[in-house]
């Protein structure tokens, strides 16, 4: 099942994908009778998700293609982040060793390189990038985000995908020449307002055969900068799941993003995307808020 949050006469809509377009929530629930929370969040920390999505594959992915009169157009300028005030946001970095040579970095070994972003950095597609006046060299990396489903700590790698709610395309952004000053300010360089875009889709796990061979690209205006495999990262989203969740307890609807191929930086004007096999792109255009407009 993929999930988006659609925009909708100013209001903001949970919605499940279909051939025809996005059904909101709302409706499934009026003509089924059902009482799945339209909050995608709420739907997450309910418990209701694997519920929901046990219906579509019972049965209910077959009723909503046939309804067409209520489906939304599959527009992704109108998808809004699929939820904005998770309780963590987990970013990985250099799990990629050609990205650590681009920052001229060794990689990590034994313990990922690990930080913690605030929601307040929260945008979804579309919206734009804001290179901060502190910055004069501020990148963008394409990533593969973890959503957990659930409570959880001390999980072992064998059962992660029990508590992984989905999967999510996501662009990070680094004020580089802020973390190039000392390793220290990593938290100030990843914190910037609009410095985490994510969505457009919930993807669950049912719909990926093999997460290890999904493609993840950072592409700007149209070309592709760096790609490479998930089965190409140090640390595999197993990993992280297990031990993350060794280290604090995990909530329903947690993030993690999982490393870049490769950062890219951006200027005024760029348009930079998240391209992963299998998944609706993620696209978000930069303005520079040192430049007149």
């Amino acid at each position: 099942m993929r999930l988006a949050v659609i925009n909708d006469k100013s209001a903001e809509k949970l919605s499940v994908w279909t051939s025809s377009g996005y059904i909101p929530v709302e409706s499934i629930n009026h003509l089924f009778d059902r009482r799945w929370p339209c909050d995608m969040l709420e739907l997450i920390r309910s418990g209701k998700l694997a519920v929901l999505n046990e219906w579509y594959l019972s049965g209910g992915r077959e009723k909503l293609e046939e309804m067409h009169a209520h489906a939304t157009a599959s527009d992704l300028s109108r998808c809004a982040p699929p939820y904005r005030h998770p309780s963590k946001i987990w970013g990985i970095g250099l799990n990629y060793a050609d990205h650590a040579a681009d920052l001229s970095a060794k990689t990590p070994t034994g313990i990922p390189g690990s930080f913690m972003k605030p929601d307040t950095t929260i945008i979804g597609p579309g919206d734009t990038i804001q290179i901060p006046a502190l910055s004069n060299k501020t990148t963008a990396e394409a990533e593969l985000g973890v959503i957990i489903g659930r409570q959880c700590k001390n999980v072992s790698q064998e059962n992660w995908l029990d508590v992984v709610a989905g999967f999510t395309t996501i662009i990070d952004m680094t004020a580089e020449d802020i973390l190039r000053q000392n390793t220290r300010y990593l938290t100030v360089s990843k914190s910037f307002d609009t410095f985490f875009s994510f969505g457009p889709q919930l993807v669950t796990p049912d719909e990926i055969a093999e997460v290890s061979k999904l493609k993840v690209s950072t592409v700007i205006n149209g070309q592709v900068h760096a790609e490479n495999v998930v089965a190409n990262m140090t640390f595999s989203p197993s990993f992280l799941v297990s031990f993350l969740s060794r280290v604090m307890t995990f909530r329903p609807g947690d993030v993690i993003s999982t490393g870049t191929p490769g950062a890219v930086v951006i200027k005024d004007g760029d348009i930079v995307e998240c391209h992963i096999d299998g998944f609706e792109p993620l696209k978000n255009p930069v303005t520079d808020l040192k430049v007149e407009h």
